[in-house]
């Protein structure tokens, strides 16, 4: 065994070098040489290490937010992009959609502006018998017009301030009386209420209007007939009469618009067909010509005076040398125009009562705006309407409000 000879010795390899030793087939040996070969090679270190194996590597946590190349496989890598673009892909696709829908949509929120209705402007409606605005349903109302005294135990009357339109003529005796006339306004308390006279009937026919008046002339009550005139005499129908007990008769017949329009309906009266005096717009003058006006009527208790109010446009009214008020309101009567026509006057075939020649043509005096117009006045007819022709020959348009009409006699106004 001494002649058995060792390989040399070999510098141990380091762990992670270190390789499986192949032995070759123990038959190889030369027994005959008594030689023992041995042609694997045997690693045999100086000093025997111990074995330490290395820890494997953790495996590092996926970070998908990092682009760089280096931290993601190919593999990987790959689908990265195919997501990307699959994601980018749908994202487009959606994109287009909505803008295609909002394209489609677009045109008919444009025609929906387009075709929207416009709010509906209130539709303003003027009084075919004062020119004022009012209530659509006014102008389909019936005209109504009453006999309103005006003798001293009569004063201060109650409704006249409310009335369209006001004529004033002498009933006998110099003692003027009213004719009102009614449509849009309604007043609750109107009176005192008096007797009719047939040129009265001229004023009122025109307008298609019913008229309220207690008892009347013999010739009035045979023409309300013969016209067939809207009649609501106070004889026939006290249930929309009363009598106040603050006055003594025949001072105390009062009534007021809805009585009367209550009583128009039970008749059958549907409304009133018209034409009416053609309005305009006030336009004030800056250099007013007529801010004082007088109406010599009949005698110093019925005359009546007028002052201009710049303010208002209008014309404050007073006869028998003070104010005309309103009885419940104390409120000044203030016209907006106010009218003069020249008329014959006559006493009727009765030998009592007061006549007027109310058909033809006159001399005209109008007042509106601060100054005067003259011109002429026409009247075919009863029934017909009274034209205003100023001297130019044209048509007088009135301001819209309460008009004023005074029957007077040939050169008793005065104005300046």
């Amino acid at each position: 065994m001494d002649d058995i000879i060792w390989p040399p010795k070999s510098k141990a390899p380091r762990p992670r070098d270190r390789k499986k030793v192949k032995t070759e087939d123990p038959t190889d040996l030369d027994i005959d040489n008594e030689t023992i070969e041995i042609s694997s090679e045997v690693t045999q270190p100086d000093t025997v290490e111990p074995k330490i194996e290395a820890e494997p590597d953790k495996p590092k946590k996926s970070r998908w937010w990092r682009f760089e190349h280096g931290h993601m496989s190919k593999k990987k890598w790959a689908l990265f992009i195919t997501v990307m673009a699959i994601f980018i892909w749908t994202g487009a696709i959606a994109s287009y959609r909505l803008y295609s829908r909002y394209s489609y949509f677009k045109p008919a929120v444009t025609d929906r502006v387009k075709n929207k209705p416009k709010p509906v402007e209130p539709t303003i409606t003027y009084s075919d018998l004062t020119g004022m605005p009012v209530d659509p349903s006014a102008n389909g109302r019936q005209v109504t017009a009453i006999m309103i005294e005006n003798s001293l135990d009569a004063r201060p009357q109650s409704g006249l301030k409310d009335a369209g339109i006001v004529y004033e003529a002498i009933a006998e005796g110099g003692i003027t009386r009213f004719v009102a006339l009614y449509q849009a306004e309604e007043p609750d308390y109107i009176g005192p209420v008096r007797s009719v006279r047939p040129y009265y009937l001229d004023f009122i026919m025109p307008f298609d209007a019913a008229i309220a008046h207690v008892g009347g002339a013999p010739q009035a009550l045979i023409d309300i007939k013969s016209f067939g005139v809207k009649d609501l005499d106070q004889f026939a129908n006290s249930g929309s009469y009363n009598r106040i007990a603050s006055r003594y008769a025949p001072h105390n017949v009062y009534t007021s618009i809805a009585k009367l329009n209550s009583l128009e309906a039970s008749k059958g009266f549907g409304g009133s067909k018209f034409t009416g005096f053609q309005r305009k717009k006030d336009e004030p003058s800056k250099q007013p010509n007529a801010t004082s006006v007088d109406f010599n009527i009949s005698g110093a208790l019925y005359n009546v005076h007028y002052d201009y109010d710049a303010a208002t446009n209008s014309y404050k009214r007073s006869e028998g040398g003070k104010p005309h008020l309103d009885e419940r309101s104390a409120a000044q009567l203030s016209p907006k125009v106010i009218i003069a026509l020249i008329m014959s006057r006559g006493i009727a075939s009765d030998g009592q009562h007061t006549n007027y020649g109310t058909t033809g043509s006159g001399a005209m005096y109008a007042y509106q705006d601060g100054i005067i117009t003259q011109g002429t006045w026409q009247k075919a007819d009863r029934r017909s309407q009274f034209i205003f022709t100023g001297t130019d020959g044209k048509p007088l348009k009135l301001n819209a409000g309460q008009t004023w009409i005074s029957i007077v006699d040939s050169g008793k106004i005065g104005h300046k």
